[in-house]
């Protein structure tokens, strides 16, 4: 399941630098995840690493996309070998 950043999210900044597959972006009022490109961290940490830094508790696990392990570990498999075809 994708997360999600809700409207309590005070624009503090940690979070964008600590996803790895650049999915957090400033969204204007607040910041917004892309779910084609969280993974939850899945392939990468054992927890959400912009979950673990929030400083308000603002970023639940996202309902409209839900996605058990296999099919989040598949879609970090994407992103890695489109990351890998830019180089």
């Amino acid at each position: 399941m994708a997360l999600k950043i809700t409207d309590q999210c005070i624009n503090c900044d940690v979070c964008e630098p600590e996803c790895p597959n650049g999915a957090i972006y400033d969204g204007g009022v607040h910041y917004l995840i892309d779910p084609n490109k969280c993974t939850e961290c899945v392939g990468h940490f054992d927890e959400p690493q912009c979950v673990q830094v929030c400083p308000v508790d603002c970023i639940p696990s996202d309902p409209a996309h839900v996605e058990d392990r296999a099919t989040l570990l598949a879609k970090y498999a994407r992103l890695m070998a489109i990351g890998t075809e830019n180089e």
